[in-house]
């Protein structure tokens, strides 16, 4: 691979570089790295290892789970005169590097400075959080960036620091000593290389993201597009109907480290502003369909804890920092965790084609079969919009997976429920694992509405449950197995509406 670089000081980032448009360029630290011909399937994780000989970050699972591959991506955020360098965690083995344009690549061997530790890593050897050291530059790149973004509320310190470290798995020390050390290093106010420098880093980085034009990459009959426009990214679909759409990757990227795919052609939309904005309007929530889980999470939050809550699940922070609620309905799996909720909370999906032609479609008209959608030749999901919660109603998720954090579900269900008193007035229910699509539970519904919140109306609705249902059996369960945890969660719904002072949720399970 021919990679070209330039090579530049701190005091010297705001030098302009003149490229050609077909480069991918990012910050390597403080190194500028400008790359024009490399395989478009390449990901961070080979990059850094076999390119530039960076072997602190390692490769554990592939798959995005055991986190020993975490590095932290710098990318710009807020308004132009306001800007700030965001910190966030990823997985390098499901990151492609045409991610990286435009951004900040930080690895475990730039935290040290000198001979001088950085923080976070002085807090890992002074509370002997490092045994066999395999996992121990992933868990300090997730403490970096969470040291770098602060802990927001210092009241559930223990909660943010578990939800940080859930996607970095380790049985050697434990977790406690981990913990401690992120206890340490979060109560350093004093600003590192990365804080001193930020203002150049500020500089290249909009310099970068200010030359817009289609960047390209083309080696060994393997094609990668990175449209900065709208119009850009409707004509390549037209062009390319074959095309692999790279939203986060966080599936898309097990198809290369796990089946050893090759994808002829992929697009990427995160440089697409419209794909990436989020706005409030007086009764609801559009998301661009780039938009990552992280990034949403607060304003879905204010509307619907339940909903928030369950992202939460989603994954671990490595994925939620990539993965996005457009690829999650786009991929069209039965076990995808987003699609039940926009459900029953009556979710609308723009999706557009070139020359600017959109229509609006309930989530519920997308999914036709199993990994079939009702998208037409080079048509794409633009933006989702997600209802504003009605103070009437009540939302109830549950996720059902062998694992609390990080894991798959195995049944999700979702119910919005209306009650007068103790009268079931209007209910939706959805659920995820039961059947080909994420699915309305109809016979369910119409055995519950109108009806009184008793135990008579609770087994005829568990009963017409077998009426909409017929879950498979796979790896992760069988079918009576799900159709009985469904009905449960039934009961397990209608128990919490009614006693709403009882908390009933597991926090931790084998």
């Amino acid at each position: 691979m021919s990679i070209a670089h330039v090579t530049a000081s701190q005091d010297s980032f705001t030098d302009t570089v003149v490229m050609p448009k077909k480069s991918i360029k990012f910050l390597l630290n403080g190194e500028l790295k400008v790359i024009d011909d490399c395989d478009p399937n390449m990901t961070v994780l080979e990059y850094l290892r076999l390119e530039q000989g960076r072997k602190g970050t390692k490769e554990g699972c592939a798959s995005g789970d055991c986190g020993a591959c975490t590095v932290v991506l710098g990318e710009l955020s807020g308004a132009p005169e306001t800007k700030d360098i965001h910190y966030k965690s990823v997985n390098a083995c499901i990151t492609f590097l045409a991610v990286l344009h435009g951004r900040q690549l930080i690895t475990v061997e730039d935290l040290q400075q000198g001979k001088q530790l950085h923080c976070v890593q002085q807090a890992m050897v002074d509370n002997h959080g490092s045994q066999c050291g395999y996992c121990t530059p992933g868990f300090v790149m997730s403490l970096f960036s969470l040291k770098k973004n602060g802990i927001q509320d210092k009241s559930r310190m223990d909660s943010e620091i578990s939800h940080v470290l859930a996607g970095n798995l380790c049985r050697c020390t434990g977790y406690r000593a981990i913990i401690d050390a992120a206890k340490q290093a979060c109560q350093h106010d004093d600003p590192d290389q990365f804080e001193q420098h930020k203002q150049s880093t500020i500089e290249t980085l909009s310099n970068i993201v200010a030359q817009a034009g289609l960047v390209t990459l083309e080696k060994n009959g393997k094609r990668l597009f990175l449209p900065s426009k709208l119009t850009e990214l409707s004509q390549l679909i037209e062009q390319y109907p074959n095309a692999k759409l790279l939203a986060g990757g966080t599936d898309l990227g097990l198809s290369i480290t796990q089946q050893m795919s090759e994808i002829q052609t992929i697009i990427y939309l995160g440089n697409v502003p419209q794909l990436t904005k989020i706005r409030e309007c007086k009764e609801s929530i559009n998301i661009g369909a780039a938009v990552s889980y992280q990034s949403c999470y607060g304003l879905i939050k204010a509307q619907y804890p339940e909903f928030a809550n369950m992202l939460q699940r989603l994954g671990s922070a490595q994925v939620r920092n990539l993965g996005t609620l457009g690829g999650n309905i786009a991929n069209a799996s039965p076990i995808g965790d987003v699609a039940p909720v926009l459900l029953v909370l009556n979710g609308q999906l723009t999706l557009s084609q070139q020359h600017q032609h959109t229509r609006q479609i309930a989530v519920s008209d997308f999914f036709i079969d199993y990994k079939i959608t009702c998208l037409q030749q080079g048509e794409f999901i633009q933006s989702i919009e997600i209802p504003k919660a009605d103070k009437n109603y009540q939302l109830k998720v549950f996720k059902i997976s062998k694992r609390l954090d990080d894991d798959i579900s195995t049944v999700l269900g979702c119910f919005y429920v209306r009650l007068n008193a103790n009268k079931i007035v209007d209910i939706r229910i959805a659920f995820g694992g039961m059947a080909g699509i994420p699915k309305r539970a109809s016979h369910t519904e119409q055995a519950l509405i109108g009806q009184t919140n008793n135990q008579p109306t609770l087994d005829a609705a568990m009963q017409a449950l077998t009426q909409d249902f017929s879950p498979l059996s796979d790896v992760r369960s069988s079918s009576d197995y799900r159709l009985q945890v469904a009905k449960n969660l039934i009961k397990k719904c209608f128990y919490e509406l009614e006693h709403p002072q009882i908390a009933m949720r597991v926090e931790y399970h084998a």
